[in-house]
């Protein structure tokens, strides 16, 4: 979800952080343990209170371990809408010296970041600008530039405009990905035995679906991860997955139940440019 989608975002709760699902790790993902620099940056005290509280949900470090993002990276968050990562990516970035790209529709989808620069130029002030996807003389991503591109769920808003806007994306991605770089993944998942008609509405797409499309962009496939799974969402919800945190589309109806539900269940999925 991203906050430029015509939906309300509804207040957080944080006691309902205590149902959210434990990460499910496999044997080869317990070895991408988060780094020290990563965990500062988790840990850093400009994120604000209401986005820490979905931490539970969304288990930034283990995902961004699993992405192999590194402090020194040139990295590039596609969409980052409200910011709910922008937060701790930029912190990481400045540890280390690395390059911070914000991809957005021009400029809507950057007015947050916009904000943020000019209200802390000391942390934010560094973050490049760039339009995606590029659609003629905006700033952009340069090609075989950035060493990870991540994407936060936003492929299911790229299905919303068609399959062939959904392929462009991710050719751009490919572009802008250095020889052996990698893309990080998280959407919201819908079950592969469901009617694909699904991911043109619910905001669900299945993981079989977004492979199709980065491997027909030339990405292959690195790993999957369950660190974000929430077993509880049934995704058969009339109004989406907007009826769940945290926008709760559905209002006062039902409330209690989909608090406790929690967050969507999300896939996480790494591919890499072949590096020749």
């Amino acid at each position: 979800m991203r906050n430029f989608r015509p939906v309300a975002i509804a207040a957080l709760f944080a006691a309902a952080a205590c149902s959210a699902p434990a990460p499910n790790a496999t044997a080869s993902e317990a070895a991408a343990k988060p780094s020290d620099a990563i965990a500062a940056a988790v840990a850093a005290p400009t994120r604000t209170a209401a986005n820490t509280a979905r931490d539970a949900y969304r288990h930034p470090a283990e995902t961004l371990a699993f992405f192999g993002v590194k402090p020194g990276d040139t990295v590039v968050e596609l969409w980052p809408g409200g910011g709910w990562y922008t937060e701790i990516l930029a912190p990481l970035a400045k540890s280390g010296g690395g390059t911070l790209y914000a991809a957005a529709p021009w400029e809507r989808g950057l007015n947050r970041i916009k904000e943020w620069q000019g209200a802390n130029a000391d942390l934010y002030g560094g973050i490049k600008l760039a339009e995606f996807p590029h659609a003629g003389t905006n700033p952009k991503v340069p090609d075989a530039s950035a060493d990870v591109v991540l994407t936060f769920r936003n492929v299911h808003n790229w299905r919303f405009g068609g399959a062939d806007n959904t392929a462009n994306a991710f050719k751009q991605i490919f572009a802008m990905l250095k020889p052996g770089g990698t893309l990080g993944v998280v959407d919201h998942r819908l079950n592969e035995s469901d009617d694909a008609a699904k991911e043109e509405k619910s905001g669900y797409m299945k993981e079989s679906s977004i492979i199709a499309f980065a491997e027909a962009a030339g990405f292959k496939l690195a790993g999957k991860s369950e660190i974000n799974a929430n077993l509880k969402d049934t995704k058969d919800y009339e109004k989406g997955v907007w009826t769940l945190p945290p926008v709760l589309r559905e209002g006062e109806v039902d409330r209690a139940k989909y608090v406790a539900i929690g967050e969507s269940d999300r896939m996480t999925l790494k591919f890499v440019k072949p590096a020749s």
